[in-house]
């Protein structure tokens, strides 16, 4: 069990330290929404990947064996990021009334987790991602069904801490952000969400001339 564990541990490690739309979106909210709401975003994102862990784990061979669905999810996901892009950049920002600074609408808890949730569960190298540690895990005959939980729970707890921890920071950035800085920090994580979004096109349409 204490292997499984780190294991997990390991792997949820390299996971956060990869630098996505997810990293981009959860510094941008947590600057201009807050921890707590950002919490909430994180959330979403460990919601999404629990799904993909129960589906490509019960279920990794038809995965591997229907390519059409990483094309379809491909499109779909780079619609969801360059629209997020889209808004993102176009997003202005709120003078209070009697008031130097500026806000930004803080969004709903709601709209938080949905938007953590679409953002990294339409994202096909996610799913990738799972599929490949689901592989992993069926050729591990050492590992017992306990072994198997502690392993998925610390890739997944380590993510999402380590999402916690980067929004946590970025929070304690805000006092020293200008609202110039800020609005092209909304710019530049409008022009990265749709930079992959358009890589999710060009993934999709290669993965669809292969088939």
């Amino acid at each position: 069990m204490s292997q499984a564990i780190f294991e997990g541990l390991s792997v949820g490690l390299i996971l956060s330290a990869m630098i996505g739309p997810v990293f981009f979106t959860l510094i941008q909210n947590s600057i201009s929404s807050g921890f707590k709401n950002t919490a909430v975003l994180a959330l979403g994102i460990l919601m999404s990947d629990l799904i993909y862990v129960l589906i490509t784990f019960f279920s990794v061979s038809i995965f591997a064996q229907n390519p059409l669905f990483e094309v379809y999810l491909g499109y779909g996901g780079a619609v969801v990021l360059i629209g997020f892009g889209i808004t993102t950049f176009f997003k202005k920002s709120v003078q209070r009334p009697n008031t130097a600074g500026f806000v930004f609408p803080k969004p709903k808890k709601t709209t938080a987790f949905l938007k953590g949730f679409s953002i990294n569960g339409v994202n096909p190298f996610v799913m990738l991602f799972w599929i490949s540690i689901a592989g992993i895990v069926s050729i591990k005959d050492d590992f017992k069904n306990t072994d198997i939980f502690f392993y998925y729970a610390g890739i997944l707890l380590t993510v999402f801490a380590i999402d916690l921890l980067k929004a946590f920071v970025a929070k304690q950035l805000k006092p020293f952000v200008t609202p110039k800085f800020m609005v092209r920090m909304n710019r530049v994580v409008a022009v990265v969400l749709v930079f992959f979004g358009v890589r999710l096109i060009l993934f999709a349409y290669d993965k669809h001339l292969m088939l």
